[in-house]
């Protein structure tokens, strides 16, 4: 199958072709240093009428190697079952799949959006078990690897990688006022900043990161900013225009 690290160039003329002849293709996108390597298959669907598959957080390569395993038991007119333990795709740990909460499908299937035409499709994660052969859900997960499979079958209200708790700063006026964020910062040292632009220094106020999208979901569609990126907007549910912050020391 094809993949492509370079995952906002691909052409889809080839993509679709790929698809065609293989039955599907494997895109790949490298890991940050926030965010976690993670790949998915597009052409399953299409082809052996079986959710698209996604899995994170392991090498690209490895990606590479258990989405192809999967797809050929889709090749092979087997469906994958959700909640189901499989033991052969690692050779000393388990695997199981959940289903993809299709609000979850426009954050991480760009180009199978792109071919389907759609965001309804089905879809399915892999999720493989830390170094104790425990599932994220278990109790005793290893922590290291807690934040490197988001799991797509639930949070979707709230999608951002840290804990709920997290403190952030916002300003006066989004919490007293009642003004919209337009302006969403995520610094280099890992700290958000949600503003509405109008604030002062002396406007500043910490609060939990949950509380921010409790009041207003659409802030989830920043939740993938990196560090050193910023994305401001017009108004609620406008459009978010992305870039690289300058510096640090914007209030």
């Amino acid at each position: 199958m094809t993949t492509d690290n370079e995952h906002n160039c691909i052409d889809e003329t080839k993509l679709s072709a790929d698809i065609e002849i293989f039955g599907w293709t494997v895109l790949l996108l490298e890991a940050t240093d926030y965010l976690p390597s993670f790949a998915y298959t597009v052409g399953l669907w299409k082809n052996y009428n079986h959710p698209e598959i996604i899995s994170f957080g392991l090498t690209t390569k490895t990606l590479h190697l258990i989405l192809n395993d999967a797809g050929e038991i889709a090749k092979a007119g087997q469906r994958i079952e959700v909640g189901k333990n499989y033991d052969d795709f690692f050779e000393n740990s388990n695997t199981q799949f959940v289903n993809v909460d299709n609000r979850n499908i426009t954050d991480y299937f760009g180009h199978a959006i792109n071919f389907y035409d759609t965001i309804n499709f089905p879809a399915i994660q892999l999720v493989w078990t830390d170094r104790n052969n425990k599932f994220p859900w278990d109790k005793d997960y290893e922590e290291e690897f807690e934040y490197r499979q988001p799991l797509l079958d639930r949070n979707a209200d709230f999608k951002f990688r840290e804990a709920k708790n997290l403190g952030v700063f916002t300003t006066r006026q989004w919490l007293e006022l009642g003004k919209p964020i337009l302006h969403v910062i995520h610094d280099n040292d890992g700290d958000w900043q949600f503003l509405t632009g109008d604030q002062l220094p002396e406007d500043a106020r910490l609060v939990a990161l949950e509380q921010m999208t409790i009041k207003d979901k659409t802030l989830n569609e920043v939740f993938n900013l990196d560090y050193g990126e910023q994305a401001k907007r017009e108004f609620i549910g406008g459009q978010w225009t992305r870039t690289i912050t300058e510096n640090d020391d914007e209030e």
